[in-house]
């Protein structure tokens, strides 16, 4: 079965690709394995040097390039190019301070000098997701190829096209043959790559069913794993907050993407007095969201990236309704053809029902409203998910109780949750774990080897 390159606009089959077979497999685990024992040694200013290479080849093609991630996968334009903008910053980030992330830590013991080095663990195995083809990609291998590790690419199997592209640009950059390699492979196959005795850790971005099917298996060899998987955010607003801004972000918070995005704010908690204005306001704003082609400049959203991802959302919404909901605005498909799903809001939702409990991964929002702060924490940890969380209040107390009780990776006050190469990023609970990102991101493959010297 191949793998294809499918416009989510018309669903029109852009390209088509040949899986990899077992031989073909087996040279690309060769050739990792034995660029590892090069790319090891090699100097972190040479790491460094590539990385700073590759961040202005993203910036120089940043057009080109974000047009191939709208054409695999429907984000709207002005995103997809900043996205390959993002990937080229993190690029620098680990250029600029992975080496002194990486540095040998002194501790002070009764020994005459003891220290902890960082050592890269080999060839690791990145399992990515479709919705940011580039930046998930690109977030973890910069900290990866800076600490030595050579990588293999097993992209979603809907952007392949932005799998060589990526692979390109490393090459390009002057990364050595084989420190980095796309496989072009079905989900299928992935088992046998993870359990290749020369592939010593993966990494996987994506549902929590390919999360666990892959930790499985790498548990099974004894092998870490770093999972980045689903997210149900809340995003809670007060009587203490700034109600305009709480509500422009919040419509990017739910609409960015077409809401194909793990840490979108799905869950808009409102409490008190503001859940009026906020829900009239907020209607509005998502009404005027403009409906149309990902490659018009003026588009907000754009197609789901696939004809299933549509049928999913539209099932979630359609059950949610029939379970008691209240629709507010949207709520069908939209166009004459392609996956595209109307903006839409819903509240009054029962617990038990898909926007309750699952994640409904494109542009709809359920609205909730609550008497008091305490109501406002248990319903946002009333989620398997763990992922991050948007608050809005100017009221310290209020900050500090969000700060301190709600139950995710990440806490945003008064502002939108994103993912910074400055600081770690990961969940809780059903959301996965391990960090990527910041100091944390490139010490997770990264072998913390104890060193103790006693006089001789």
């Amino acid at each position: 079965m191949s793998i294809a390159s499918i416009n989510p606009v018309d669903n029109s089959v852009l390209a088509t690709f040949e899986p990899l077979d077992d031989e073909a497999i087996e040279a690309k685990l060769a050739l990792a394995a034995e660029s590892f024992r090069s790319w090891r040694k090699t100097p972190f200013a040479e790491r460094a040097g590539r990385l700073l290479s590759a961040g202005k080849v993203l910036e120089r093609e940043r057009a080109q390039l974000g047009r191939v991630i709208t054409l695999e996968m429907g984000k709207p334009i002005r995103a997809a190019e900043a996205e390959v903008a993002k990937s080229a910053l993190v690029c620098r980030y680990y250029a600029e301070n992975g080496e002194r992330h990486l540095a040998d830590e002194e501790v002070p013991t009764s020994a005459k000098r003891s220290y902890i080095r960082y050592e890269p663990l080999g060839t690791i195995l990145a399992v990515m997701p479709w919705n940011f083809p580039f930046w998930q990609v690109f977030r973890f291998a910069a900290p990866a190829l800076m600490a030595g590790n050579t990588a293999l690419l097993k992209h979603a199997s809907n952007v392949p096209q932005c799998a060589i592209a990526i692979e390109r640009v490393l090459e390009e950059a002057g990364f050595p043959r084989g420190v980095f390699q796309t496989l072009l492979i079905e989900a299928a196959q992935v088992k046998r790559v993870l359990e290749d005795p020369r592939v010593a850790a993966a990494t996987l971005t994506g549902s929590e069913p390919a999360g666990s099917e892959v930790a499985a298996t790498a548990g099974r060899q004894i092998k870490k794993t770093v999972l980045e998987l689903g997210g149900s955010d809340p995003f809670i607003v007060t009587a203490a907050a700034g109600i305009d801004e709480a509500i422009t972000t919040g419509v990017r918070a739910r609409m960015a993407n077409s809401g194909q995005s793990c840490i979108a704010a799905k869950r808009f908690i409102l409490v008190g007095g503001v859940a009026g204005e906020f829900e009239r306001r907020f209607v509005a704003a998502v009404e005027a969201l403009k409906i149309g082609d990902p490659m018009d400049e003026a588009t907000d959203v754009g197609p789901l990236a696939t004809p299933k991802i549509a049928a999913d959302v539209e099932r979630q919404v359609q059950e949610t309704i029939a379970a008691g909901a209240r629709l507010l605005t949207g709520g069908k498909r939209v166009g004459d053809g392609g996956n595209y799903y109307a903006p839409t809001v819903l509240t009054d939702i029962p617990r038990d029902s898909p926007a309750y409990r699952d994640e409904v991964f494109g542009p709809v929002a359920s609205l909730f409203r609550v008497n008091d702060l305490d109501e406002a924490i248990r319903l946002a940890n009333d989620t398997t998910f763990g992922l991050g969380a948007s608050v809005w209040t100017n009221d310290p107390e209020e900050q500090r109780r969000f700060i301190e009780e709600i139950e995710t990776g990440q806490v945003f006050v008064n502002a939108m949750v994103a993912s910074d190469p400055r600081l770690p990023f990961g969940g809780v609970k059903r959301s996965g774990y391990g960090r990527e990102l910041g100091v944390y991101g490139i010490r997770e493959f990264a072998n913390a080897k104890t060193v103790w010297i006693e006089e001789g």
